[in-house]
């Protein structure tokens, strides 16, 4: 009796000990650290760390490691397998998708082409704006090559028009060609790095010209424009002058209502995205992608950009599901 009183004992216990065991490996798992990389898009970038520090709040366990380095290196990490997720800033061609690209629409931003706040005609620039056409031939023709010409004003300071575009693969400079029938390939102008390079170049080059994502145009806690930048207004309906539903850049609200309804073109208007090597089956990352297009949509707006229509989101939802 004793000895089959002792196995009972023994056996309750090896019991007891695996119930503990299976508990404790539930728990480490729940609580794994998971780490989740992504590179991209300069665009997005602001926004995905604003995501990432808000996610982390409630996952604590999950490190998001975010890097800009622009669409371009976005999209050649994402298909290495170098990065988990990519961000990207223009729309996705055929030729990606067959090397088998897949999205999930996030927001909408925009790029606006700029210039240096201390040209000299910089009030005519804002009552005239500049017509689509003429963005293509200073873009692509690289003429005419003064502001003079441009404006059509004799006996000016022949400022030379000094135009600046990116060096790098990238969203912005693919969006902003697209406006008038381009690709990337076809800008002229001295190449800048990044967002933050070609900035800097304009805001240094008294006659300088660019174009930039919106946050680097506006300030995203006071909605002015940037210290030495300023937007060149597009003149739309190609009249020869800014009408006042073509003036839509006063301040960052002012100008995010614009993308929002339709009154800034798109291009060079566009959605942005997150990417991956084929629909991932990480569920870490499936969960925060699905975060971000439920949780993560309150932040959208105030951190300066657009959100999407709740239709748009619930289709980007069921791709989660499918």
């Amino acid at each position: 009796m004793k000895i089959r009183s002792l196995l009972i004992q023994l056996f309750t216990s090896a019991i007891l000990l695996g119930s503990c065991s299976n508990g404790g490996s539930e728990t480490t798992s729940n609580n794994e650290n998971i780490s989740i990389s992504f590179s991209g898009a300069f665009a997005l970038y602001p926004l995905a760390q604003k995501w990432a520090s808000e996610y982390n709040k409630t996952h604590p366990n999950v490190r998001l490691n975010i890097q800009a380095g622009g669409a371009g290196k976005g999209l050649t990490d994402c298909l290495s397998g170098t990065v988990d997720v990519g961000m990207f800033s223009r729309g996705i061609t055929d030729a990606e998708k067959a090397k088998g690209v897949w999205w999930i629409s996030l927001c909408k931003d925009a790029v606006l082409p700029t210039l240096n706040a201390s040209n000299p005609y910089i009030d005519s620039i804002k009552a005239r704006g500049i017509k689509k056409e003429e963005f293509k031939s200073i873009f692509i023709d690289q003429r005419p090559r003064t502001w003079d010409s441009l404006l059509n004003i004799k006996n000016g300071s022949k400022q030379k028009i000094a135009v600046y575009t990116r060096a790098d693969a990238a969203g912005a400079a693919d969006s902003w060609a697209s406006f008038f029938g381009k690709k990337q390939e076809n800008l002229k102008g001295i190449g800048a790095s990044g967002d933050p390079g070609v900035a800097d170049a304009v805001k240094k080059d008294k006659g300088g010209i660019g174009y930039n994502n919106t946050l680097f145009v506006y300030d995203n806690v006071s909605g002015k424009k940037n210290p030495g930048i300023e937007v060149v207004p597009i003149d739309v309906n190609g009249n020869g002058k800014i009408d006042a539903d073509e003036n839509v850049y006063a301040d960052l609200n002012t100008f995010l209502d614009a993308v929002n309804t339709g009154k800034f073109p798109a291009p060079p208007a566009r959605d942005l995205y997150f990417i991956t090597k084929g629909k991932t089956s990480n569920k870490a990352i499936l969960e925060f992608f699905k975060w971000v297009l439920t949780d993560g949509q309150t932040m959208v707006r105030e951190a300066g950009y657009v959100p999407l229509p709740a239709d748009v989101i619930n289709e980007q939802l069921k791709k989660l599901e499918q």
